[in-house]
């Protein structure tokens, strides 16, 4: 089990979307909704996850890169260094992670899993949760990026859209 891969990975596509965010600063505060935290706080809480996952599977106490400052330079900083300490974690520390019981707080509760289950019925699932509401909240508001921002593979046509078919194309097809 070697985690820091898929952080390393879309902690870098979120650091991308952040960039694409530069012209829309106002997007730092934005909501999907009003008892949802804002786009601010969701890369945050991407980092944090990712860190709540790889620290403890690691053998690691948790650490974390957040700051106080709000700003978008703030949260490139804090991918930045959140990406340079996982790919730092020598792939070593990893040995025997799906066995060790790891401890963490879900909201209010108390939870303490396996690694392999923390890992994949907690710590992924919430950490993509957080990654997709930066980019919904960051897409609703204006910011030009597509799902290849999200997961870096997808590539579609300028203008494209499965819901306005140009050129004889319907969902993908002719």
């Amino acid at each position: 089990m070697h985690t820091p891969i898929i952080f390393t990975r879309y902690l870098r596509q979120l650091a991308g979307m952040v960039d694409k965010v530069a012209p829309h600063p106002e997007i730092l505060t934005a909501r999907l909704h009003a008892e949802m935290l804002p786009f601010a706080s969701q890369v945050r809480a991407s980092c944090n996850f990712a860190l709540r996952g790889c620290c403890p599977l690691a053998g690691l106490a948790p650490v974390s890169f957040e700051g106080a400052e709000l700003s978008l330079a703030a949260l490139a900083k804090q991918i930045a260094d959140t990406i340079a300490y996982i790919a730092a974690i020598d792939a070593q520390r990893f040995d025997g992670a799906a066995q060790r019981l790891c401890h963490d707080r879900a909201g209010f509760a108390d939870i303490a899993l396996p690694g392999d289950e923390y890992l994949n019925l907690y710590i992924l699932p919430n950490f993509y949760f957080h990654l997709s509401m930066a980019y919904a909240i960051a897409r609703s508001h204006g910011a030009a990026i597509g799902k290849q921002d999200f997961d870096g593979y997808h590539l579609y046509a300028p203008g494209f859209s499965f819901e306005k078919p140009t050129d004889g194309i319907i969902n993908g097809r002719r």
